[in-house]
């Protein structure tokens, strides 16, 4: 039987932490700004984990 292959659409956009845990980035960030706050704009920069409830989901298309 083959390797399984990863997802590649979601090896681009996630990224494992040293304890396994995945990070992502916010969403709504690309356009339509000028109604954003500057707050909420920094806010959306930042990296964050993935939620629990979707880790094994995202792990298993990452094939790890």
């Amino acid at each position: 039987m083959p390797k399984m292959k990863s997802h590649r659409g979601a090896a681009k956009r996630f990224k494992r932490t040293g304890t396994g845990k995945l990070k992502r980035h916010h969403a709504f960030t690309s356009h339509i700004l000028t109604k954003k706050s500057p707050k909420r704009k920094r806010y959306l920069r930042q990296a964050t984990l993935v939620s629990k409830a979707d880790a094994k989901r995202m792990k298993r298309l990452l094939a790890c």
